[in-house]
């Protein structure tokens, strides 16, 4: 009720002027936000007008998610309003940042119908940090790269590149691409195909071959077998040797089989559009049909 003899107000007057709860502005007043100013002769906390404008602040700050602790710095003058939101902007992205990735762990986890144990590794992959990510994807260049110094350093860094970019706040789409991907590259059967590429590059580049001749020669090779096919060139003709003869010269066509199956395999293709996704990149062409063309090419000269 209100003190007729002061006009202040009691807590539970208070309480039905706010809206408030009786024990939530007890509690406020308990932690020093909200003190009375003064005390009834029956021992009742008092309030007065400006109180209620105190009471008001108070509950806006906590509605917007500010502890009690900078409430009380707010109301006593040792920080401002603008300089605790700004703070707290950071804390909620912070937030927002982990709730994304938990939507996204949950997602993956539906979508593959994972058992206990995988949805355990999904969130464990999903939740690394950075740094933590590029530790794996530093594991997997050292063991594929490990005592091969001659092989292109183009596609060295392209790999590099790949695996480590999960932005803060990934798609569904982009946290399950990386666990598919973190996945793979600590697969042992993996990195030994991996490996096995590399030193097949190193092995066929001369101590002067510029970097980035491999991704000229893909790309050679993809725009002659596109030509090929346009003009209906079966493979294994002659018109088809011809086409082997400008890609790769008098080079040993069984060997040049062997490179170009390790380089198109299944799992390697799957590498490469995993990294796209998680990248934020479009979808990377894939060139199926012409290495197909090729490759077809390929064997059916080493069968004649």
């Amino acid at each position: 009720m209100i003190d007729d003899r002061t006009g202040l107000l009691t807590i539970g007057e208070l309480a039905r002027v706010t809206g408030l709860a009786v024990r939530t502005i007890r509690y406020w007043s308990d932690e020093g936000a909200l003190p009375p100013v003064g005390r009834s002769a029956g021992g009742y906390r008092l309030y007065d007008a400006a109180c209620v404008a105190r009471l008001e602040l108070i509950r806006t700050l906590r509605e917007l998610g500010l502890g009690l602790a900078d409430v009380r710095r707010v109301l006593a003058g040792e920080t401002t309003v603008a300089q605790v939101a700004a703070a707290h902007v950071v804390a909620l992205d912070a937030q927002i940042r982990a709730l994304e990735v938990t939507r996204a762990v949950l997602s993956t986890v539906a979508k593959r119908g994972s058992s206990a144990e995988e949805m355990t590794l999904v969130n464990r992959l999903a939740r690394l940090s950075a740094a933590e990510r590029r530790r794996i994807v530093e594991d997997f260049m050292a063991e594929v790269f490990e005592g091969i110094d001659a092989a292109d350093p183009d596609i060295r860094r392209r790999l590099r590149f790949a695996a480590a970019q999960l932005p803060d706040d990934p798609t569904p789409e982009q946290v399950d691409a990386w666990v598919e991907l973190a996945e793979l590259i600590q697969d042992p059967g993996f990195r030994a195909q991996m490996r096995q590429m590399i030193e097949f590059n190193a092995a066929d580049r001369g101590p002067d071959t510029p970097a980035g001749s491999s991704l000229w020669f893909m790309s050679r090779l993809v725009s002659l077998a596109t030509r090929a096919r346009q003009r209906g060139i079966a493979p294994g003709t002659p018109e088809a040797d011809e086409v082997l003869r400008d890609l790769i010269g008098d080079a040993d066509r069984a060997v040049v089989l062997e490179r170009l199956t390790a380089a198109s395999n299944v799992r390697v293709a799957r590498y490469r559009e995993l990294q796209a996704i998680v990248n934020g990149l479009d979808p990377q062409p894939t060139y199926d049909e012409e290495f197909a063309w090729v490759a077809a090419a390929l064997q059916a000269r080493a069968a004649g």
